[in-house]
């Protein structure tokens, strides 16, 4: 007799052994037409498996977190197979699950969009045929020669120890897996091929291009439109598309990864870095900056040199080799060390916006968002241990107002000491406890991410998320036990002796330029009036009218707005059309009545209109709204 414990204690008893469906069955038909695998002791098995001995066991559902993983695992290997039946010489490589779907690298003839819907039929015929997946355990000899004729299967099987290997087989294909897999492709009820793109096989430039055919997959049709909604919400918040029409930056071939802003993305730059130098510097914060260009010496002793070398873009000045810099931190190192400190000096916040160049692989470019060139809102804090939960705290509350004035929620990760990593245990665990001490006390909830941090230390993540509910990982705070020992640094304590500082890495926007683009996302374009690159519109009812208007423009800019006089011979509807459509906030219309009257008539992108306003009328609330940095749209 085998006895299974259920999650609730509730105990269920087999006279044979059992796999996780019987166990399902025994619950009711209804609930295991609803579960897709089971977890044993952590390790999450197929349904199907039969259960030896008395455990405890948990069946995962279509509901469970687990699930959608293993289903679109699933979908990969119906992906593969399809490809295979419709293209007779591919050859398969790995096809992983990712964030919000799934790939599979191939060697096949190129392919585009435009050859997806003869595989996804075929997808839909091994859909519909509910074809089960079978778990196979074989030698490492038995895999080999089972898999003679396909090089990168032989490649991958050779590389794992001698013992059992598991292959999956669904119908006439099968594939080298260790699974688990939902119980049969019917499970798939809604899957969509997304997009095609070219892979190195292990990454290397070196070795063979494949394709990367990325799909995705639900339970439900209805999840699969709700997802294909949001990304068509997400392609009309495209930060390229937008940027061109509002003119805000360009990209360029003569310098990939490296973008252009043009005089109004300028507007919308330094209205953020105005923004960041005022809460900084209330926040205690003195600003430096470094230069771009710094001896490998330096680079070396700092430890970048080995660990982050072929990120590097290297010159060589008066037959010296010199680093672009790919961060910020030794320069910060030198100036600290330039001067001796006291405990009384301790902390020493200290922050730059330095520009940074890192080696990206021209595939991954992508707009803002992955560049070779962009500017790090950087800070290194200098402290006593004693300091480091209060300053923790400092910078997370300041994580908090910088990023509430945007609107922009956020989750915090701690990741931990990870394989590779530099420093004592007594160290790691001084430096860990104090992240989460801080973190208990600013008493948001957090993730644990062991083993995820930096070399040099423990880290904190902040995963902000905007307006249609994305991700993005932008501010992160490191504890750095590495470089002031590397650079000697120190301060004299209490007792006269000199003691080496703890330092923080921490960075809020991250990279400037990234935070940008997520900031049009974000608003679609439409920015809170403070931002604006454009926050006013003037439109003359005629020509004879654009000489006031003009007047009118140097009195409201030298009360501090951005204005902008329209004076095309267009028709009146066409401009404010054209306004609009530039997410301009504020849109003033001058007619002889207005002229006369010395009044404004003022529309905004929710369509209302105020007529017979004047200057000082207009002016107050709209300033106010712009020193207040409100993100709403409620100007009066």
């Amino acid at each position: 007799m085998v006895n299974i414990t259920l999650p609730d204690k509730s105990i269920k008893s087999f006279d044979n052994q059992p796999t996780g469906l019987d166990v399902a069955k025994s619950i009711s038909e209804g609930f295991a037409r609803n579960c897709v695998a089971m977890e044993i002791d952590g390790e999450l098995l197929d349904l199907n498996k039969e259960i030896t001995n008395d455990t405890e066991i948990r069946l995962i559902t279509t509901k469970d977190n687990e699930a959608l993983e293993i289903l679109r695992h699933s979908a990969a290997h119906v992906m593969a197979q399809a490809v295979c039946s419709v293209y007779r010489d591919a050859k398969l490589t790995i096809g992983p699950v990712v964030e919000d779907g799934f790939y599979y690298d191939i060697d096949m003839e190129p392919v585009s969009e435009d050859d997806f819907p003869k595989i996804e039929q075929e997808i839909k015929k091994i859909i519909k045929a509910k074809v089960p997946f079978e778990r196979l355990e074989v030698s490492k000899s038995e895999a080999l020669e089972f898999y003679k004729g396909e090089p990168y299967k032989i490649e991958l099987i050779s590389a794992l120890e001698d013992g059992t290997i598991s292959l999956y087989r669904q119908g006439d294909f099968t594939d080298l897996c260790r699974g688990p897999h939902v119980p049969h492709t019917g499970f798939i009820k809604a899957v969509k091929l997304m997009k095609v793109s070219g892979a190195y096989w292990r990454a290397d430039q070196t070795k063979a291009q494949l394709q990367r055919i990325y799909g995705t997959a639900y339970f439900d049709k209805k999840e699969l439109k709700k997802y294909l909604n949001f990304l068509e919400e997400a392609r009309k918040r495209d930060h390229r598309k937008i940027g061109a029409v509002l003119g805000l930056y360009s990209f360029h071939e003569v310098a990939a990864g490296m973008p252009f802003f043009h005089p109004k993305g300028m507007d919308v730059w330094n209205a953020l870095l105005d923004y960041w130098r005022e809460e900084h510097k209330q926040a205690g914060y003195v600003e430096i900056k470094t230069p771009l260009m710094l001896n490998r010496k330096l680079w070396e002793k700092s430890g970048h040199w080995d660990n982050y070398r072929e990120n590097m873009y290297t010159s060589v000045i008066d037959e010296a080799e010199y680093v672009i810099k790919p961060m910020n931190c030794p320069g910060g190192m030198l100036l600290y060390g330039e001067t001796s400190h006291s405990y009384k000096d301790l902390p020493l916040r200290v922050a730059e916006v330095g520009l940074v160049h890192r080696h990206e692989l021209s595939g991954v470019l992508s707009g803002l968002f992955r560049v070779r060139a962009f500017h790090q809102d950087d800070a290194h804090i200098f402290m006593t241990p004693d300091q480091i939960e209060d300053e923790i705290l400092g910078v997370l509350q300041l994580v908090e107002r910088v990023y509430s004035t945007f609107g922009l929620g956020f989750d915090l990760e701690l990741s931990t000491r990870p394989e590779k990593s530099i420093g004592t245990d007594v160290q790691w665990e001084q430096a860990i406890n104090g992240l989460k001490s801080a973190l208990n006390t600013y008493g948001k909830e957090y993730q644990v991410n062991e083993g995820d941090g930096a070399f040099y230390g423990p880290k904190i993540d902040v995963h902000i998320k905007d307006a249609i509910g994305r991700n993005w990982q932008c501010g992160t705070v490191q504890l750095d036990m590495s470089l002031p020992e590397r650079f000697d640094l120190n301060y004299i304590g209490k007792d006269n002796e000199k003691h080496r500082p703890i330092m923080i890495h921490r960075v809020v926007f991250g990279s400037i330029e990234r935070f940008l683009g997520i900031l049009v996302e974000h608003f679609a374009g439409k920015f809170p009036l403070w931002m604006a690159p454009v926050q006013c519109t003037l439109l003359p009812m005629n020509d004879d009218l654009t000489p006031y208007a003009n007047q009118v423009r140097a009195s409201l800019e030298q009360a501090g707005l951005r204005v902008e006089v329209d004076s095309r011979t267009e028709s009146l509807k066409k401009k404010v059309r054209n306004a609009q459509l530039l997410n301009i906030p504020l849109i003033l219309t001058i007619g002889e009545k207005e002229k006369e009257a010395g009044t404004l008539s003022v529309r905004t992108l929710d369509g209302k209109i105020r007529f017979g306003m004047s200057q000082d009328e207009f002016l107050k609330p709209i300033l106010s709204h712009i020193k207040g940095r409100r993100v709403d749209q409620e100007f009066f």
